[in-house]
């Protein structure tokens, strides 16, 4: 079994014949359970959850229009599953339950992009990397990972340690791994699972999420994983499977997570 179940239409359009071509690449890739997840800022509707300039510019999206999309995608037996990705934002809690409640996602992705008015995945702010404390970023970073597991609003959690994309990483190992440790923990007493994303080979760090030690980690703690290569294009889906397949193994999983209208079964791992 292969899922890829993070992957995103806003380089193209929300339409039927741009979403087939990403469900036809997974078909061709032998990806069993397909999902897309659009980054919940785009649409109108998650305007009361997260507010900042570079998001505001980029919320051109109604959810009516993206249901839509799914409908008329299963309504031609195109197989994929609805979901969203949220930028976890502290405080918003409960306005970000009610948007998730509000529709009926097959899965929910959530994901730290934002420390403050930190963007620390975005080229635009990468010059902040070097004026602040990288510690103080992990640690962070580690902290909103931590109330996100807490919250248990969320399937996924999208690109673990994403704080490493531009290769800032603590010196101290001993500090790093007591952020992985405590994230570890919150997930664990969690509905959660972790992602193993391709996504960072494409990026300026060239290592898949999460480093191998956190997934140690998280299957020591009976954390559950899918497959998900965050694919912005087309010819990205299931981009280097092979290499998580075999990341997965080494950490010791032989079996993997789908989910479906909500409700999650288990499969080996293919």
């Amino acid at each position: 079994m292969l899922t890829d179940y993070h992957n995103h239409l806003e380089t193209g359009t929300l339409s039927l014949d741009y979403l087939r071509k990403f469900t036809d690449a997974a078909k061709e890739k032998g990806i069993d359970c397909f999902g897309i997840s659009e980054h919940a800022y785009h649409f109108y509707q998650t305007a009361d959850i997260l507010q900042n300039s570079w998001v505001n510019e980029r919320r051109y999206y109604d959810m009516k229009d993206y249901v839509s999309l799914f409908h008329q995608a299963w309504d031609k037996d195109i197989d994929v599953k609805m979901s969203i990705e949220m930028d976890y934002t502290p405080g918003k809690h409960e306005e970000m339950k009610r948007f998730i409640q509000a529709y009926s996602f097959d899965y929910v992705i959530g994901s730290i992009h934002w420390i403050g008015d930190f963007g620390i995945d975005l080229a635009e702010y990468k010059h902040e990397w070097e004026k602040r404390d990288i510690n103080e970023i992990y640690k962070k970073y580690f902290d909103q990972v931590v109330t996100l597991a807490e919250s248990n609003l969320f399937d996924i959690i999208g690109h673990i340690d994403l704080v490493k994309i531009f290769k800032y990483v603590p010196e101290n190992e001993e500090f790093l791994l007591e952020q992985y440790e405590r994230a570890t923990d919150a997930l664990a007493n969690s509905k959660t699972c972790v992602e193993i994303s391709t996504a960072g080979l494409r990026k300026p760090v060239g290592e898949l999420y999460p480093d191998k030690r956190l997934l140690e980690k998280c299957f020591s703690k009976n954390i559950p994983i899918v497959l998900s290569s965050d694919a912005h294009f087309p010819e990205h889906v299931g981009a280097d499977f092979g290499q998580a397949v075999a990341l997965a193994k080494e950490a010791g999983y032989q079996s993997i997570m789908t989910f479906s209208n909500g409700v999650r079964k288990e499969y080996p791992l293919g």
